[in-house]
């Protein structure tokens, strides 16, 4: 299957915008005639045969609809932003492709980027879940303070984690976390946690976890944490 993504769909004709337009006729060479899946990251998929094949507007008509069931857990992935945006891209698109639900960009002490454009972030969730036939599209916040996120009342119904460097821990997340839930773990800087904000993690009911014995990188250790995640639930 060849997955495409419009946001907007209302059957029965669907005119698609000129990207996927593009990429349909020019790049995959689809005629009039062929069948095309789309989605509009919500969940629903749409059976197609295209009617006009066009570069800068390709109309198709929906022959059939179907919605893909939620999964029974859910992974809100709470990171600091990578000196280098390429990494944090890479991650981005990684843990899109293994099954990510929410991402959230933080802000903490020892940030090394307090701001970051999220246009090429979109970008990349929607490529990565069109090559790996996802449905719905994770959802991704802007920067947020860190406190404002330990502090919220937003996440009552979460298991909730902080995973950073201690050599005194032996508590692993895939250990720590229960199948089935709701997930929000949190992925410090490069420099780590400060010691002061884990602490007050702690104190609003946030669970000290490992990733393992190795160090890793933030963007290594995001990708680890939702693996872990996705293992546990299946």
């Amino acid at each position: 299957m060849q997955l495409f993504f419009q946001e907007n769909i209302t059957p029965p004709l669907i005119t698609l915008e000129p990207d996927e337009s593009k990429h349909l006729t020019r790049v995959l060479r689809k005629k009039i005639g062929d069948h095309v899946s789309i989605t509009n990251g919500h969940g629903e998929v749409f059976e197609c045969v295209i009617q006009e094949a066009d570069q800068k507007k390709t109309i198709l008509k929906v022959l059939n609809s179907s919605v893909i069931p939620e999964d029974g857990f859910h992974i809100h992935l709470v990171i600091a932003p990578t000196k280098s945006p390429d990494r944090m891209e890479w991650m981005v698109e990684k843990i899109t492709e293994l099954g990510i639900h929410e991402i959230t960009l933080i802000e903490s002490m020892n940030s090394e980027r307090s701001f970051l454009k999220t246009e090429r972030l979109e970008k990349k969730i929607i490529s990565a879940c069109k090559q790996s036939l996802k449905f719905r599209i994770p959802s991704l916040h802007p920067i947020a303070k860190l406190d404002d996120i330990l502090t919220s009342n937003s996440f009552l119904e979460y298991q909730k984690f902080i995973a950073y460097v201690d050599e005194h821990h032996d508590f692993h997340l895939f250990d720590r976390a229960k199948p089935s839930g709701k997930y929000l773990i949190l992925i410090g800087p490069e420099g780590d946690f400060d010691p002061k904000e884990i602490e007050k993690a702690i104190a609003n009911n946030f669970m000290p976890v490992s990733l393992g014995k190795s160090r890793l990188r933030t963007e290594t250790a995001g990708l680890a944490a939702v693996q872990i995640l996705q293992v546990l639930n299946r």
